[in-house]
């Protein structure tokens, strides 16, 4: 087999890396978006679809490239030429994933600390929760709830707390997912920008009752969440507001 033009190898990277991406980029992978992050995030996942293809279209046509170039001819038993390598392919194929690499990196802290920038007029909510069940708190409204409610078009941060093992919050329209670790704090920022009803999961495994560890969800305009909040269980006196863990849920 003759040596192909360099253009040609590019081309057939480019063509493959079209081809693939605009395969994957068809399916709705993430649903519905009700969050004011969820477009950003999505953005970004379609982004890594492209990379992703682009790096396995330039390892796929090389290996073809080299499988047909220096394939052993038929009966041809003898060991290969012995050689060195390559110095400059070495060093190409090492900086072209770093590259890749540093420029994700960079986009997705882009994108991070756009969606996580605190809002001063925000909603905080305490989550709490346990095998195999959620809990809420309001600190402003001096509430607590197995639902969780706020309000829509407003910016909620949430400070997840786990009382036995690593649970993760998770409301797949807003798209933030958070782990809820015992003994720290972690903290998620979403602003819900759809209402209606939605769900939350855990998405780590955590025993046995994993599956059934879900809670309501409503996005509901302000007005409709103060007046939901004026009808529900003032906090217990033992809980803390989030900065301790009481041993078990009321």
């Amino acid at each position: 087999m003759k040596d192909l033009p360099y253009w040609k190898l590019v081309g057939a990277i480019i063509v493959l890396t079209a081809i693939q991406s605009a395969i994957l980029l068809i399916p709705d992978w993430n649903g519905d978006q009700a969050s004011t992050a969820a477009p950003k995030i999505d953005t970004l996942l379609d982004v890594m679809i492209v990379l992703s293809s682009f790096v396995f279209a330039i390892v796929m046509v090389m290996l073809g490239y080299s499988i047909l170039k220096w394939r052993a001819k038929p009966g041809d038993e003898s060991d290969g030429e012995p050689i060195h390598g390559n110095t400059g392919l070495e060093i190409l194929w090492t900086a072209i994933p770093t590259v890749i690499v540093l420029a994700a990196a960079v986009y997705s802290w882009i994108v991070l600390d756009e969606i996580e920038a605190r809002e001063p007029d925000r909603l905080v909510v305490d989550v709490f929760s346990q095998q195999f069940a959620w809990r809420f708190e309001y600190p402003e409204e001096g509430v607590t709830s197995r639902e969780l409610h706020v309000p829509v078009d407003r910016q909620v941060e949430f400070r997840m707390h786990a009382y036995d093992v690593i649970h993760s919050f998770w409301v797949p329209e807003w798209r933030i997912k958070k782990d809820n670790v015992p003994g720290i704090t972690t903290r998620a920022i979403v602003t819900p920008n759809e209402e209606g009803d939605f769900s939350l999961v855990c998405t780590e495994l955590c025993g046995l009752g994993h599956a059934t560890m879900r809670a309501k969800v409503v996005v509901e305009p302000e007005q409709d969440f103060t007046t939901w909040a004026a009808d529900q269980d003032p906090i217990p006196e033992t809980s803390t507001g989030g900065e301790t863990i009481p041993a078990e849920v009321e």
